[in-house]
C-alpha cells in the first residue's frame, strides 16, 4: 500500500503539544510546507501564508503602503502573517498577567476568562486554540481598541476591509477543521451577551446575534448555540458559569443559511398569468420581496434591536467580488461554472449582511473558517488569505496538538511512467474516461464497461485498507462502522461509482431485469439474490442540492430506492407520521447528519458517494478513508475535502506527555487517495532508478544427492538417574556477574555541603552461604527436574545441594562489586540453575547413557534442503560447489569465508547455510523460551565411510556473551545427544568457531580430530 513509515520526526512523532496549552514545539517544514528531516524547534510556529496585495479601489495612500509592508513579498511566496504574529505576542504577555484587574477587561469578561482557562470541566474542556481565538476578539475589543500603541493594527485591518468589504469591518478567526468552531461561536456569544446584560449601555457589546451558515446541514448543527436547546453548549459544555446562565438567556439568536437572503417571488404565476395581471397598459408588476421583507423573513426578531453581531460560519463563501482585472487566469468549462457559482453565492451572502447593516447597524462581524481564502473567480488569486484574519490555528498546528487526525496520502507507487504517485491525483489519469455531466440521465451507463481500471484499482486498494480498519473497530467494540467517502464531480460519475460499489439492476427492452452485486462486499446494498438490505451500507447524496434544501427530479430518480428505504426505516423508528411529514431532501440530510451516531438513521452507513464537493457542514468523526474522483484545482479545495476526514474519534488523552509533562492525544489517521493534498506527504518527483539486482537462491535439482535432512525439534525431556547425580563443570558453565546485569553496585550521594557517602547492596552480605545454596537448589529442581505429572522431585534436594555449592565455588565469578547473594535474584538464579542443570545432564550422559530425549514437531517433524528457495538483493554472495543450494548469502564476510573453507576441504561431503531452511533450536535463557538459528550444517566424512557421515552444526561467533554460552551448551548437552538418540537422522555434532583468522586451520584440526577419534561426537 501507500502508507510506508518515514524516518522524519514528523511522521514518527507528529503530536508534540498538549491541546490544552500553548504550543511549545513545532516540526520543521520547507517552503512548500513539507516536513523535513530535523528535530522539532522549540517555541511556536509563526503564521505564514501566501497573501498577494490587491490593488486598492480607493486610490493609493499611506494606509495602503502600510498594508503592503505587512503583507507578502512581491514574489507571492510564503511570508509571515505580520498582523497575526504581532497580536500573538501581545496576547502572550497579556495572558501572563497574574492579576485579573490588570487585564483591562470588564468583570464579566474576567469571570469568563478565568472559567475557560481554569475550570475543572467534567466533560470536554476548551482547547487552547479555541480560547486563543476568543481572547483575540476580546483583546482587540476591550484592550487594544482605544490604546494608541495598537492603532497601526486597526489601520491595517480597516484598509484590508475597505478594499474587499467597503461597507463592513470584519475580523476573521482561522481554526483548522475539527478544532471546534462551534464552541468558539458559543464563547463569543456568551462574552457579548453577558457583558450586554451587565452593561446594556455599552457601545462594545450586543445581545442580538445573526449566525449565517453556507447550508442547511451547518444551520441545523448550530442549534446547540440557542440557549433554549436541550443540548446547548453553554450548559452541556459548561462554557458559562452557573451564576451567569440567566444572562445568556437574554440573548436573541437567529440561525440561518445565506440562501435566505435571496429575495423571493411573492407571486407564483406563469407568463400568461403575468400578462393578464399587467393589463392592457402593460403595467410593471412588483412580484419580488423588497429588501425589508427579505430581512424580516431571514432575521426576524433581530430587526427590533440595534447593532447586532454577525457570525459567519465557513466564511470563505462570503466576499465582495473584486472589480477590475483578475489576477487569476480565465477559467473555462466546469471551472468557469464553478467560479460563477462561487461568486453568485458570495455576492448574495455579503449583500444580505450589508442590507442588515443598513437596517439596524452592526456591532461586529466575526468570520470563522478553516480556510478563509478567496475562491476561484473572486478576482483575487485563489487561495489568498483574507487580510482581516487576526487569529490563526492552522492544520499543521492542529496535527501537532493532536486535535485532528493526520491525513496520509500516497508517497510512492510502482507505476513506471508516472512522475508522481498515480493515486495522488487520480483525475489526471481517469478524467477523460469518466462520463460527462448529464450523461447518466438515460440510465444506460454500465459500471462493467465504463469503469476506468485505475479507478477500480484505487477503490480496491483503499477498500482493502478499510476492511482491516473495519475489523479492528469491530474487535474494539466501537459499535458503529468507520466511514469511506467518495467525492465525485457530477451526477453521472457518482451514479457510476455508486452502482459499482453497492450493486445495480438493469431492465432490458423485453422487461427482464438483470442484477449485478456491488464489487466491495462491506458496501453492498443487496444480498446475493438481489434483494435490498433493510439498512443501506452505501448512500448516494448530492451535497449542493441537500444544502440548498431541494432535490431536482433527475437526482430524486437516481436516489429513489435509497430515499424510500430510509423513509421506511424512519417510520419504523419514529412512527409513520414522522416519515410522511418530511421531504426527500430532509430524509437524506438526516441520514448524513447522523452518520456514525448510534440509534440514528445514519448509524449503519459505511460508504458515502457524494456529488459535489462535500466540503463543509458534515463532520462525522468516523471518517477514515476518502477517495477523490474529480478535479482539484487548488490546495484550498483539497484541504476542504480532506477536512471531512479529520475530526477525531476519541478525545481521551494518551500515556505520552510533552516536554512540560502535559499528556498528549494519541495519533489518529485518515487515509486519502485521489486528492493531491500537499501536506503530510513526501511526493516523489524522482527520476526512475533501475531496480536493485536480485538473485534467486534455491536448491539445485542436479545436486539432489547433496541434500541434507534435519529433525525439527520442539523441546526436550531428560531422565536423570536418581541414585547418582553429579555434575561435570567446564568453561561453558561459568557465570561472570557484572553490574551490567544487575545495575550499579556503588552509588555516591552528596549534599550541597557536608560529607558524602557511598551506597551499595551490602545488605546481601548478610545472606549465609547455606541460604543461597538452598534457594538455588530449590529453583533448579522446580525449573528443570519436574516429573511427568509436573511435580518437582524434592527428594533430589540433598543430592543437588552439594552440586550447587560446588558450582558457586568453582564457576560463579562476582565482578565489579556484585555479590554472591544476587544469585537469589529471580533472573540471575534462573540462569545459574540452567547452567548447573546442563552440567548435571552432561555428566549423566558421559558414559553413553541416553539421558535426553528430543520432542519433534508433531506437524512438521523433518525439514530438507530440497525446499530452499528465496530472492535476495544482497550482493555479497559465494557460489557453492558442494552445497545443494547455489549460493551462500553473506550476512558477514566470515560466512562467505566459511563457505569457501567448506567447499575446499576434502572431507566435506555437503553443506548448507541455514537461511530460509526453517532450522531452529529451542533453548531456555534463564526462564525465557528462545529460538536459536545456527549458521551452517556440514555433512562430513569422519572416517566411517560415505554411508555413515557426520552432520556437523556450525556456529561462527565473534563476541561471545552469556546468551551465546546458553546456545552452545544447549546444543552440546540437549540437542545433539537427543537427536543422536533418535537414530533416524544420522549422527550429529556441534562446533563453534570464534576466530575468523584461524577458522580454516581450526576447521581442519576439528575434522582431523574427528577422523582420528581424538575428538568425540558432540564435543566442539
Amino acid at each position: 500500500m501507500f502508507w510506508g513509515k518515514s524516518l522524519k520526526p514528523f511522521y514518527a512523532h507528529p503530536i508534540l503539544n498538549s491541546p490544552y496549552h500553548p504550543p511549545s514545539r513545532y516540526h520543521a517544514l520547507d517552503e512548500r510546507g513539507q516536513p523535513v528531516e530535523r528535530e522539532p524547534f522549540v517555541g511556536r510556529r509563526k503564521s505564514r501564508y501566501t497573501t498577494p496585495v490587491p490593488s486598492s479601489r480607493k486610490g493609493v495612500g499611506r494606509l495602503q503602503t502600510e498594508l503592503e509592508l505587512d503583507s507578502v513579498n512581491a514574489s507571492g511566496r510564503y511570508s509571515d502573517n505580520a498582523v497575526v504574529n504581532e497580536i500573538r505576542t501581545y496576547l502572550e504577555n497579556w495572558r501572563a498577567l497574574p492579576d485579573p484587574t490588570d487585564w483591562g477587561v470588564t468583570p464579566a469578561t474576567q469571570r469568563l476568562l478565568q472559567h475557560w482557562r481554569h475550570h475543572a470541566f467534567t466533560g470536554p474542556r476548551p482547547f487552547f486554540c479555541q480560547i486563543e481565538a476568543v481572547e483575540t476578539a476580546i483583546w482587540l475589543t476591550e484592550v487594544a481598541r482605544h490604546r494608541r500603541q495598537y492603532a497601526h493594527i486597526f489601520r491595517t485591518l480597516e484598509t484590508a476591509n475597505a478594499d474587499a468589504n467597503p461597507e463592513l469591518f470584519r475580523l476573521a478567526l482561522k481554526l483548522a477543521t475539527g478544532a471546534g468552531k462551534t464552541t468558539v461561536m458559543a464563547m463569543l456569544i456568551a462574552w457579548q451577551a453577558i457583558n450586554h446584560a451587565r452593561q446594556p449601555g455599552s457601545s462594545l457589546f450586543s445581545r442580538g446575534f445573526l449566525l449565517i451558515a453556507p447550508g442547511i446541514t451547518i444551520r441545523d448543527r448550530l442549534r446547540v448555540l440557542l440557549p433554549s436547546d436541550p443540548e446547548n453548549y453553554y450548559a452541556t459544555r459548561e462554557l458559562v458559569p452557573p451564576e451567569l446562565m440567566v444572562d445568556i438567556g437574554k440573548a436573541k439568536i437567529v440561525i440561518t443559511n445565506y440562501h435566505a437572503f435571496q429575495q423571493r417571488e411573492t407571486l407564483d404565476t406563469n407568463k400568461t398569468g403575468r400578462a393578464v395581471l399587467s393589463g392592457w397598459r402593460n403595467e410593471r408588476l412588483v412580484t419580488r420581496e423588497t429588501e425589508g421583507e427579505m430581512l424580516q423573513r431571514a432575521c426576524g426578531e433581530l430587526l427590533t434591536l440595534k447593532n447586532v453581531v454577525v457570525i459567519n460560519d465557513e466564511a470563505h463563501h462570503c466576499y465582495r467580488e473584486r472589480i477590475g482585472a483578475s489576477v487569476a487566469p480565465a477559467a473555462k468549462g466546469d471551472e468557469k461554472a464553478e467560479a460563477d457559482e462561487n461568486n453568485e453565492a458570495a455576492r448574495l451572502w455579503i449583500s444580505g449582511i450589508e442590507a442588515l447593516k443598513r437596517k439596524v447597524g452592526l456591532r461586529a462581524v466575526y468570520d470563522l473558517s478553516a480556510t478563509p481564502f478567496f475562491l476561484r473567480g473572486s478576482g483575487y488569486e485563489e487561495g489568498t488569505l483574507f487580510p482581516w484574519v487576526v487569529s490563526d490555528f492552522s492544520l499543521v498546528d492542529a496535527i501537532e496538538c493532536g486535535i485532528v487526525k493526520l491525513p496520509r496520502v500516497p508517497v510512492s507507487d510502482n507505476a513506471v511512467n508516472a512522475p508522481a504517485p498515480v493515486f495522488r491525483n487520480l483525475w489526471d489519469h481517469i478524467g477523460k474516461h469518466m462520463p460527462k455531466k448529464g450523461a447518466g440521465k438515460s440510465g444506460e451507463l454500465d459500471p462493467l464497461a465504463k469503469f476506468p481500471p485505475e479507478l477500480e484499482t484505487a477503490l480496491n486498494s483503499l477498500y482493502g485498507h478499510y476492511v482491516a480498519e473495519y475489523e479492528a473497530w469491530e474487535r474494539a467494540g466501537i459499535g458503529v462502522p468507520p466511514v469511506f467517502i467518495v467525492v465525485c464531480n457530477n451526477t453521472a460519475s457518482s451514479r457510476l461509482v455508486f452502482e459499482w460499489i453497492s450493486g445495480w439492476t438493469r431492465e432490458a427492452a423485453d422487461g427482464k431485469v438483470t442484477f449485478n452485486n456491488g464489487r466491495l462486499e462491506l458496501f453492498r446494498n443487496f444480498d446475493e439474490y438481489g434483494n435490498r438490505f433493510e439498512r443501506m451500507n452505501t448512500i448516494l447524496v448530492d451535497s449542493y442540492q441537500i444544502e440548498s434544501g431541494t432535490l431536482d427530479d433527475s437526482f430524486k430518480a437516481i436516489a429513489e430506492p435509497e430515499i424510500e428505504r430510509f423513509r421506511q426505516e424512519k417510520a419504523v423508528r419514529e412512527g409513520a407520521g414522522s416519515a410522511s411529514a418530511v421531504s426527500d431532501s430532509e430524509i437524506l440530510r438526516e441520514v448524513m447528519n447522523t452518520v456514525g451516531r448510534k440509534g440514528r438513521l445514519g448509524e449503519h452507513v459505511r460508504c458515502v458517494v457524494s456529488v459535489s464537493m462535500l466540503t463543509e457542514g458534515w463532520d462525522a468523526n468516523t471518517v477514515t478513508h476518502i477517495l477523490g474522483v474529480r478535479a482539484f484545482g487548488t490546495q484550498l479545495l483539497c484541504e476542504q475535502v480532506v477536512g471531512r476526514g479529520l475530526r477525531r474519534q476519541s478525545y481521551e488523552l494518551g500515556d505520552e506527555a510533552d516536554a512540560d509533562g502535559n499528556r498528549l492525544f494519541d495519533t489518529e489517521y485518515a487515509d486519502i487517495l485521489g486528492i493531491p493534498f500537499d501536506f503530510a506527504s513526501e511526493p516523489v518527483n524522482v527520476e526512475k532508478k533501475p531496480p536493485r539486482p536480485v538473485t534467486r537462491v534455491y536448491a539445485l535439482k542436479e545436486r539432489s544427492a547433496l541434500a541434507i535432512r534435519l529433525p525439527r525439534v520442539a523441546g526436550y525431556r531428560t531422565e536423570l538417574p536418581p541414585d547418582r547425580l553429579t555434575a561435570i563443570f567446564g568453561e561453558d558453565h561459568r557465570m561472570v556477574l557484572t553490574p551490567d546485569e544487575v545495575g550499579p553496585t556503588t552509588v555516591r550521594v552528596e549534599g550541597l555541603v557536608g560529607e558524602g557517602h557511598d551506597l551499595s547492596p551490602a545488605v546481601l552480605d548478610g545472606l549465609r552461604d547455606s541460604e543461597i545454596a538452598y534457594d538455588l537448589s530449590k529453583r533448579l529442581i522446580e525449573r528443570h527436574m519436574r516429573d511427568d505429572r509436573g511435580e518437582p522431585p524434592y527428594q533430589f534436594f540433598y543430592a543437588v545441594q552439594p552440586i550447587v555449592r560446588r558450582w558457586i565455588r568453582e564457576c560463579f565469578v562476582p565482578a565489579g562489586g556484585t555479590k554472591v547473594g544476587m544469585l537469589t535474584y529471580a533472573q540471575i538464579g534462573d540462569r545459574a540453575a540452567a547452567l548447573i542443570y546442563k552440567a548435571i545432564v552432561h555428566a549423566a550422559g558421559k558414559d553413553g547413557t541416553e539421558v535426553v530425549k528430543v520432542l519433534l514437531d508433531p506437524y512438521n517433524p523433518a525439514i530438507s534442503t530440497d525446499h530452499v528457495q528465496f530472492i535476495t538483493s544482497k550482493t555479497e554472495l559465494y557460489a557453492t560447489t558442494l552445497s545443494p543450494v547455489n549460493f551462500v548469502v553473506g550476512d558477514s564476510k566470515w560466512e562467505l569465508e566459511f563457505g569457501r573453507i567448506a567447499d575446499a576441504h576434502p572431507q566435506t561431503l555437503s553443506y548448507v547455510k541455514n537461511q530460509a531452511l526453517g532450522f531452529e533450536v529451542p533453548y531456555l535463557f534463564g526462564s525465557e523460551n528462545r529460538k536459536y538459528l545456527p549458521d551452517f550444517i556440514v555433512r562430513l566424512d569422519d572416517g566411517r565411510g560415505l554411508d555413515d557421515p557426520l552432520n556437523l552444526v556450525v556456529e561462527i561467533k565473534g563476541f561471545r556473551g552469556l546468551d551465546a554460552q546458553f546456545k552452545a551448551e544447549t546444543m552440546a548437552t540437549l540437542w545433539v545427544p537427543g537427536v543422536n538418540a533418535l537414530k533416524d537422522y544420522g549422527r550429529w555434532a556441534f562446533a563453534e568457531f570464534r576466530d575468523p583468522f584461524s577458522m580454516e586451520t581450526d576447521y581442519a584440526k576439528l575434522v582431523a580430530g574427528l577422523r582420528s577419534g581424538r575428538c568425540a561426537v558432540g564435543v566442539q
